[in-house]
């Protein structure tokens, strides 16, 4: 039986893969998860042990160090976890003829850009976050094995600490909330994130060289982190009677300028990312980001 290791299950998206992989493990696929206990990836000798040890067929890395505003004053360990392990990951894959699906971000754009982003526009992150991430892509490149670099955007899901859920508590104790509106991009569900990777293992050519690369990865459609909030709360008050969920405080949300939000990190105004790649090469798509929501919300428990 191939095998799978997969980092970062206590995280959202390697959470939700978890779940995916271990549903769809009669494709033949026997995997082995890791969380930050079992991986440390700030030690690449650890890293080299346990991928021996596996001797996995395919690695799976959603792991990363993601606190964006922290990065800025944290370089070294965003580089260790973004840049030095992946490269480790690959080139102990590459020693095994394994492949590698490895997870990026919209952040390695400036948003500058007034339409989508595609994968062969320029790169030019704006933040210690968006720069690790892509120095981990140039690593794996680098390395040269079959791989996939799956950029994702604005992540969010029913488990672990994100925006849907920091909407939710904060309109639970105040009546307004204040949004920006001004950056633009494509609220991506975990869920569809884990069951378009999983359909992704089982159609991937491994030894197809034109396959590997970088692949944008998101829920259709976009929004602003205004509608994104919006959409939220509306969800919540339509669910909320049959969920037994506690009422809200909030009686309006504002729409605001990045500006009139500072943090110690820079956010690309523009993260929309097309898909028309990862369609047209592997059939593979996502659900417009409202549906996945709903799908979402009707699985939170609060």
């Amino acid at each position: 039986m191939k095998k799978i290791l997969l980092t970062g299950v206590s995280g959202q998206v390697g959470h939700s893969l978890q779940q995916q992989l271990n549903l769809a493990s009669e494709s033949g696929w026997q995997v082995i998860s890791c969380d930050r206990q079992q991986l440390d990836l700030t030690q690449p000798d650890q890293i080299k042990r346990i991928i021996r040890e596996v001797a996995p067929n395919l690695i799976i890395n959603p792991a990363a160090y993601t606190a964006v505003d922290k990065a800025e004053s944290e370089q070294d360990l965003a580089y260790a976890i973004n840049a030095t392990a992946p490269r480790v990951m690959a080139e102990e894959a590459a020693k095994l003829n394994a492949a590698l699906i490895h997870f990026s971000t919209d952040y390695v754009y400036d948003g500058t850009k007034a339409s989508a982003y595609v994968e062969t526009d320029s790169v030019n992150p704006v933040s210690v976050y968006g720069a690790s991430k892509l120095a981990g892509e140039d690593a794996i490149r680098e390395v040269g094995l079959p791989h996939l670099i799956l950029r994702t955007s604005w992540v969010y899901g029913s488990y672990g600490k994100n925006f849907l859920k920091s909407v939710i508590r904060l309109a639970q104790e105040r009546e307004q909330l204040r949004i920006v509106a001004d950056q633009h991009g494509a609220p991506t569900a975990d869920v569809s994130i884990a069951q378009a990777v999983t359909r992704l293992v089982t159609v991937w050519n491994t030894t197809d060289a034109q396959q590997s690369g970088v692949y944008h990865l998101v829920n259709a459609g976009e929004t602003s982190w205004y509608g994104f909030a919006s959409a939220i709360v509306e969800q919540y008050q339509l669910l909320g009677t049959t969920h037994h969920w506690p009422d809200l405080a909030v009686k309006e949300i504002q729409p605001i300028t990045a500006i009139e939000y500072p943090t110690p990190a820079k956010r690309p105004s523009n993260s929309r990312l097309s898909m028309a790649k990862l369609e047209s090469t592997f059939g593979v798509s996502l659900p417009a980001w409202s549906q996945a929501l709903g799908q979402v919300m009707h699985e939170l428990k609060l």
